[in-house]
């Protein structure tokens, strides 16, 4: 780039530019190799991924490109360039006209610009505090899974018939492409529940996302009597493989039974309540019934029937006995025993079922010496967890509400409820993760900015000029927080990653300016004002091109369409708003900051001669043909 531009080879000092700037952004991701849990896996890949891609960046740039240069490139008297060449560089020549211009502007009333630094710092801060966290951004896959649920005591007959008329609303709506349906009781759900598996069409073909489709269908859902279907959207990043009736899980367990059914139902109640929550489901089953039997033994025994005899006749009848198999060339066949459909309610089967008395030979009707009564359980299902007694409640997020703000909301709720100590209630799956990793954020972050520090605190062996390089950072923040802000977005672990990129981007403008101001007050003794407004103007044009570079390429994060593109979004917001307000303001507070660190550390060490003090006291003043000498 300098040969086409007239000027001399690069020297060692640009190749110290590269070599910092790479190591510093590796040392970004060290925190992240040391991170535990999923979210610890995760983000452990994605840091080695990008290494690496730095790491052969570097060996590139070193190598590949000066040899590449050196073939292909040529002095700007040696090439003809065109009209277009021509207008792209007088509209960067005005760019940087302005941009000197305004550099003085800012140098001049350097106590100005160090406020809007400071307040740039509190604004990061404060955005961090208000924004609402969340886990992973919710995605639509194309998939709805739907869970249905019926009166604990149903017949499986009304059941499946209840949940076909629960598939024929769903399959009705104009963005439902196809819907299979399971039911039965398995190791995760009982006889009075279903699974719905909802396939969308393309969403180009519809005109609502996945989770409108669910709250289009909740109207028509819930005229349905004595069945309630739980639908939830299905997504790529799951923690766990508990599937619960909604997406979000909040489990309380308590050695006594009773206390856990009994307070269970209250904060099942109390979270149905909660504007902040949907699709509040539970897994307590504590409304089941029983058929009990009682048999008269004086009047069976009058007909010479054993207890025994009975209980083998009624396993016949509901038991579903098997009583033979058929094998054919491709199959086998089952035969099973059962008594007709219609005869198996249990008033019907008393005096239809007969049983054989031993002593007369003849049939006798199971009314004769047998009554049923119809009892409750209570407990259709025990779940369990660690051991304890749990019931599981799930439940989904009500549109523009994040992950944290119900989290917090469902804590608040079960605190004004004073449930017993006894009562443990904790989050599981997903919502569990967003918790773990909720508390790490900040601690993530500051070890990132911590580790950094020391890496080029070592490699410009001072105290000083790293924090002038992480002064580019504040506004980073800000602009990646106010733009997610701005757009609706809550601060997932998508957007964490936008900072984390961040902070590698944005702080090479701080090196290249840092290390070029540094390297003119050793060689040519300049004053620290002159060192860093030369690096300014000189390193004006690669800052812009690196920026740019970078922010054009979040662009197709930020607009992507398609299946699944939206846990990509926060992501290219993050790191294109960061880099606008980055790139606006780090040109002018970086090199204030740059010169009150300077004094500050002059003053600290007590090493600069009078002379240098005397110079120190007009870094702020530039060249009277810019503009008036006067300060703030």
């Amino acid at each position: 780039m300098r040969l086409a531009l007239g000027e001399p080879f690069p020297h060692a000092a640009d190749v110290d530019v590269i070599t910092n700037q790479r190591k510093s952004r590796i040392a970004v991701f060290i925190p992240l190799f040391l991170m535990g849990g999923i979210v610890g896996r995760l983000f452990r890949e994605f840091g080695i991924t990008v290494s690496m891609t730095i790491l052969v960046s570097m060996v590139v740039s070193l190598t590949l490109t000066p040899m590449m240069c050196s073939r292909f490139m040529r002095s700007k008297h040696q090439v003809r360039h065109g009209r277009l060449y021509g207008l792209s560089e007088s509209g960067f020549e005005l760019l940087l006209a302005g941009y000197r211009k305004s550099l003085d502007v800012a140098l001049r009333h350097h106590r100005t610009t160090f406020v809007v630094f400071i307040a740039t710092l509190v604004a990061t801060g404060y955005l961090f505090v208000i924004i609402p966290k969340g886990f992973f951004p919710q995605q639509d896959t194309g998939l709805i899974i739907g869970t249905s649920e019926a009166a604990q005591d149903i017949s499986f007959k009304e059941t499946v018939r209840r949940q076909r008329v629960l598939a024929d609303i769903v399959r009705k709506d104009p963005a439902v492409a196809t819907v299979s349906l399971s039911l039965g009781s398995n190791g995760t759900q009982t006889q009075n529940n279903g699974r719905l598996f909802i396939t969308l069409k393309p969403r180009n073909q519809r005109d609502v996302s996945a989770d409108e489709v669910i709250r289009r269908l909740r109207p028509q859902l819930d005229k349905v009597e004595g069945a309630a279907l739980f639908l939830q959207v299905a997504q790529d990043i799951n923690v766990g493989a508990r599937l619960a009736r909604t997406q979000y899980q909040y489990t309380l367990q308590d050695a006594n039974l009773d206390e856990l059914s009994q307070w269970a139902l209250k904060i099942f109640d109390k979270l149905s309540a909660l504007p902040e929550l949907r699709g509040v489901a539970t897994d307590q089953q504590t409304g089941g019934a029983a058929l009990t039997l009682t048999i008269d033994r004086d009047q069976a025994a009058r007909f010479g029937i054993q207890p025994q005899l009975i209980d083998d006749t009624l396993y016949d009848a509901f038991g579903q006995r098997q009583v033979t198999q058929y094998f054919t060339q491709l199959n086998s066949y089952h035969v099973v025993m059962e008594v007709l459909p219609e005869l198996q309610r249990p008033q019907r089967a008393l005096d239809s079922i007969y049983v054989n008395s031993p002593n007369t030979g003849e049939a006798v009707p199971l009314s004769t010496f047998v009554k049923w009564t119809r009892e409750p359980t209570n407990f259709l299902s025990i779940n369990h967890q660690s051991m304890y007694p749990s019931v599981t409640i799930s439940f989904n997020l009500a549109p523009g509400v994040a992950l944290g703000q119900a989290t917090a909301a469902i804590q608040n709720a079960e605190a004004q409820m004073g449930a017993p100590a006894t009562l443990i209630g904790n989050f599981q799956e997903n919502a569990q993760a967003f918790q773990a990793s909720l508390a790490s954020e900040p601690y993530l972050v500051a070890a990132a900015i911590i580790v950094i520090y020391i890496i080029l605190g070592v490699l410009y062996e001072s105290y000083v000029h790293p924090l002038t390089i992480l002064s580019t950072l504040p506004s980073a923040g800000l602009g990646a927080l106010a733009t997610l802000m701005l757009f609706g977005y809550d601060f997932s672990l998508i957007a964490l990653i936008g900072i984390i990129l961040l902070i590698g981007i944005v702080k090479k403008n701080g090196i290249m300016l840092v290390d070029f101001a540094i390297e003119v007050q050793r060689s040519r003794g300049l004053a620290p004002v002159e060192a860093i407004r030369e690096a300014c103007l000189l390193r004006f044009r690669p800052i812009m091109m690196t920026t740019m570079a970078a922010l054009l390429g979040g662009v197709p994060l930020m607009l992507g369409a398609g299946t699944g593109a939206e846990i990509r979004q926060p992501l290219g917001y993050a790191i294109v708003g960061g880099l606008i307000v980055s790139q606006a303001l780090t040109l002018y507070t970086t090199p204030v900051v740059f010169l009150y660190l300077d004094r500050l550390n002059a003053w600290m060490t007590g090493a600069a001669s009078v002379g240098r003090r005397k110079a120190g006291s007009a870094t702020f003043l530039v060249r009277p043909a810019v503009g008036s000498n006067s300060g703030d």
